[in-house]
């Protein structure tokens, strides 16, 4: 899989991101400007020491993104699901028509998030209306914190590929279970 969030400001958000793409094998791309240094404490400490085992890519602004991925599929052909189609571009906004539930994801997708104060800029998401998807929310909540919306669907994008590459099981430490303690006897 592979984030893509265009023009991030706060450094907190991106470090989290960067340690979720660490622990499921994404990868980041990052689109300019930022709203910090990618040398930031706050950056560092919220992708702890996973931040160096990111893979990340940067890129001067939303053009050069696109020269460089000319291959991704948009508009009315990324709702089409098949594995020989070539990876496609989805916009997380608010101002989406299609839950991110009701698509499809594939392995090598590109998901792409708008900075913090406003979004993925209009023009973009007008030019490809279904490739954008949205989170559900209660009432009038304008949307839910970046690093968390990356989570969500980044999830769900993972769940529907059988959370491929990942560990799906995990080992308790400093227990040792055997059948009958996990019973209670």
């Amino acid at each position: 899989m592979n984030i893509v969030l265009h023009e991030p400001e706060i450094p907190f958000n991106t470090g989290a991101i960067g340690r979720t793409c660490v622990a499921t094998g994404t990868v980041l791309h990052l689109i300019r400007p930022y709203g910090f240094l990618l040398n930031d404490r706050n950056l560092k400490r919220a992708g702890m020491d996973y931040w160096e085992k990111l893979r990340l890519f940067e890129y001067r602004d939303y053009t050069d993104f696109r020269r460089q991925h000319s291959e991704l599929c948009l508009g009315s052909h990324a709702k089409m699901c098949t594995e020989d189609d070539a990876p496609r571009l989805w916009f997380a906004t608010t101002k989406a028509r299609q839950i991110y539930s009701e698509v499809c994801f594939g392995m090598d997708d590109y998901i792409m998030f708008g900075k913090e104060s406003a979004g993925i800029p209009e023009e973009i998401l007008a030019e490809h209306p279904e490739s954008c998807i949205r989170i559900p929310m209660y009432g009038d909540i304008r949307s839910l914190n970046l690093s968390n919306s990356v989570s969500v669907l980044l999830y769900e994008a993972l769940r529907q590929n059988n959370f491929g590459g990942l560990r799906r099981e995990g080992a308790l430490h400093r227990l040792h279970w055997r059948e009958g303690n996990a019973h209670g006897t």
